[in-house]
């Protein structure tokens, strides 16, 4: 078979393709292929734009590998086997009255793949996703299978939250959650420079805020999400199909459709988007949180430190219109708090993030080069899962425990059985 992303830009012809149905199916894998001395790799829902999960010999899909293994309600710990998609988790935490207290705005990515490339939603005294593991079980390439905590493998443990594929295969991942619990949630269009003025009070009295510039105009539409004791009144169904459905996918993608055929008329499209004026709504987080993509693009983010955004962004856009780029995708820019996670993009530091994208079928190459130079500037980390030009010896400076990282990749893999080119480049190897 042939295996494609979601955007469409990465493929692989694997040797063979497994489906394993338990751990120990997995471990056979990895010794069947141990012992032929050919490469591994796990593929999830295929979201990530880079070449992390791109196999080159045995392909494992984790589609068959997907259920919850138990909740701990005393504990506040839910297990899952590495293979459930995040939505799926969503489902089952809420008829359970329990929650994520953080999540990224996909939820059809698996978690394990979301967790190994360091997925992390927003909210500045929030962590990302990989934060909130307590343990997991890692099949390395001895074809041993390690139970990983802070208190058994702890150093595999520190270094496998954020794993990037390259340790082993996750089998099971044990999970930090916290009671259910609903946002208030307002998204409207404000005036760029008024909200980059304004920038810490809106970050700082809001649990979760983003905002996504529109360039070629003055505007970015803002999301404030806080939580609250209110009672669910989400849109009515006509009302939700119309906002999330017709204007940001239909409509959205039709205007993206038209750009792509004719580019000069761009920035007049874009004029359309900051139109749609002001919704406030309350519902579940997990619904509030997640969104649907039905347009499909290319995407880079890089987080950089928390300070240095709105100088970095304001660099961003005057280079669109310096260097004359054409866009038809807004700019996002996302919170988080900092981790202790070795290759997490929030490593040691509270974070900003700033993410660029570009319409399927549409070259992206000059204008992510430009937005990464920029991105350098302030100690940029490139998120793993998305498209980036950067090598292993421009990454180590970016990340204090880089090197402790290397070493339990290289105890664990000697033989690179789950490495690929994405991962050599990257990790030196």
């Amino acid at each position: 078979m042939t295996w494609k992303n979601w955007a469409g830009n990465q493929k692989a012809n694997p040797i063979k393709v497994h489906r394993p149905q338990c751990e120990s199916d997995i471990v056979a894998v990895v010794g069947y292929a141990t012992a032929l001395r050919q490469r591994v790799k796990v593929v999830g829902s295929g979201h990530s734009f880079t070449a992390i999960a791109v196999a080159p010999d045995h392909l494992v899909e984790m589609t068959r590998y997907n259920k919850v293994i138990g909740l701990d309600a005393d504990r506040l710990e839910v297990t899952v086997e590495s293979g459930i998609v995040i939505s799926d988790l969503n489902e089952f935490l809420a008829d359970a009255g329990f929650a994520m207290p953080n999540l990224g705005d996909v939820t059809y990515q698996t978690i394990s793949g979301a967790l190994s490339t360091s997925t992390h939603g927003t909210g500045s005294l929030r962590t990302g996703l990989a934060a909130q593991i307590t343990a997991f079980r890692l099949v390395v390439a001895s074809g041993d299978v390690l139970q990983c905590s802070a208190d058994e493998n702890p150093e595999v443990f520190h270094c496998g939250r954020v794993g990037l594929g390259a340790l082993g295969i996750l089998s099971s991942i044990t999970l930090r959650i916290v009671p259910a619990f609903r946002l208030h949630a307002i998204e409207e269009p404000m005036r760029v420079d008024t909200l980059l003025t304004n920038l810490d009070k809106h970050v700082s009295e809001n649990d979760f805020f983003e905002f996504y510039w529109i360039p070629h105009t003055g505007w970015a539409l803002t999301k404030r999400n806080n939580v609250t004791d209110k009672p669910a009144d989400p849109p009515a169904r006509f009302r939700t199909w119309v906002n999330k459905m017709l204007l940001e996918n239909i409509a959205f993608g039709a205007l993206c459709y038209v750009g792509r055929l004719m580019p000069f008329l761009i920035p007049r499209l874009s004029k359309a988007l900051p139109s749609s004026g002001r919704t406030e709504y309350v519902n579940a987080s997990h619904r509030i949180f997640a969104s649907k993509r039905l347009v499909r693009f290319y995407e880079m983010e890089y987080s950089i430190r928390r300070d240095a955004v709105v100088e970095a962004l304001n660099r961003v856009r005057r280079m669109v219109d310096d260097c004359g780029f054409l866009l038809n995708f807004p700019v996002e820019v996302r919170f988080t708090a900092g981790d202790d996670i070795p290759l997490s993009t929030g490593s040691g530091r509270d974070n900003a993030y700033i993410a660029v994208h570009v319409f399927k079928g549409m070259k992206y190459e000059p204008y992510f080069r430009e937005v990464e130079a920029i991105m350098s500037d302030y100690e940029g980390r490139p998120h793993w899962g998305k498209i980036h030009f950067k090598t292993a010896e421009s990454l180590e400076p970016l990340y204090p425990e880089w090197k402790r990282y290397i070493e339990v990749r290289n105890r664990l893999d000697p033989e690179g059985v789950f490495t690929n080119d994405y991962l050599r480049r990257v990790l030196g190897r």
